[in-house]
């Protein structure tokens, strides 16, 4: 008999990645999402029949409670979340719709554990717990001894940690960290209520540096305009090996109670990055660039250790940037001529 898992949050990106990664293993998944970020969409697995979606708040502790009934696991990924600018935008609503949100989520769960099967709760926490760390590879436990983030959405998530440090002292409910470093892949759209940010002559996508590069290569931008020196460090790991990653933790015994980074061991710049992604586009042109003035909490390292997921989950984040890159490149492509981002 297969197990089944709940996801919050399932028609966001990571989402979509981590509800094919379960159905693909064989799971019953139960999709929950009230499709605030992107508006209605369509997943290629809506028809399968072991998903089984409900357009519902997860604010609405009746109707998760509910839900959560014949679920053995549930994954916590609702939140409002976004790019850089996003932080800036709207950084009381992350504060506050988030804690909602995480409120709410655990009380159904405590619920759930108590009267129901409900074996777990894992929640995706974030990179950005680690935003003003000066420890690098930066390796778990390190959020709780450097200085608090200074974003309020980093703040946040760090909130959606001791939640479930909460939960679990006080009603027993056991639950596992995951925090995804710089998901990269297909499918993420211009949010609902993304605002307008220009880069030189380009509106940005979505204000994550991936799309926003390759979308202002393709549409002719020369010298390409970059946030800050280019020097800033990141870890871009495929939406498919973070969905491996979370299901792994959500499934092995050694990861209850646990926090895990869930990242590719590999770092890369900014500058590195885009003359990557120029060279594919454009492998004629000498690449060429100019800075402009950097966001507020664009942090300038983000680098994961990732021993703890390898040596207790067993699990790696193995496919490369040029393999993300030949992805996602066509895909933006197509994006840009259907005028979505």
């Amino acid at each position: 008999m297969s197990q089944k898992v709940m996801l919050t949050g399932s028609a966001g990106f990571i989402g979509g990645y981590l509800a094919q990664d379960f159905l693909d293993r064989g799971w019953e998944v139960v999709g929950v999402d009230n499709y605030s970020k992107y508006g209605e969409i369509k997943k290629s697995y809506d028809d399968h029949p072991n998903y089984h979606f409900f357009r519902e708040d997860v604010k609405n502790v009746g109707a998760i409670k509910e839900l959560l009934e014949g679920c053995d696991h549930l994954v916590a990924g609702a939140a409002m979340i976004g790019g850089i600018s996003y932080f800036h935008e709207f950084a009381y609503d992350l504060l506050a719709e988030n804690e909602r949100i995480m409120a709410a989520t655990f009380d159904a769960a405590i619920h759930a554990h108590k009267n129901h099967k409900l074996k777990k709760i894992t929640v995706l926490s974030s990179s950005m717990v680690f935003e003003s760390t000066d420890v690098f590879p930066t390796p778990e436990g390190a959020e709780r001894t450097s200085p608090p983030p200074l974003s309020t959405y980093g703040f946040q998530k760090l909130a959606c940690e001791y939640f479930a440090q909460g939960a679990f002292q006080q009603y027993g409910l056991p639950y596992t960290v995951v925090r995804p470093f710089n998901c990269v892949g297909i499918g993420e759209q211009r949010a609902l209520s993304d605002v307008d940010v220009m880069s030189g002559n380009v509106k940005l996508a979505m204000s994550h540096v991936v799309p926003d590069l390759i979308q202002k290569i393709i549409k002719g931008q020369d010298p390409l305009h970059i946030l800050g020196d280019g020097s800033q460090v990141r870890h871009y790991t495929y939406g498919g090996d973070l969905a491996a990653g979370i299901r792994t933790a959500v499934e092995h015994p050694n990861a209850t109670n646990e926090d895990f980074n869930i990242s590719t061991a590999v770092s890369t710049s900014v500058l590195e990055l885009a003359e990557v992604i120029w060279k594919k586009i454009h492998p004629e042109k000498p690449f060429s660039y100019v800075s402009d003035k950097p966001f507020e909490h664009d942090v300038k390292m983000r680098v994961p250790c990732t021993k703890k997921t390898t040596e207790v989950l067993g699990f790696e984040a193995t496919t490369d940037l040029d393999t993300i890159l030949d992805e996602v490149i066509p895909w933006v492509k197509e994006q840009v001529e259907l005028g979505t981002i």
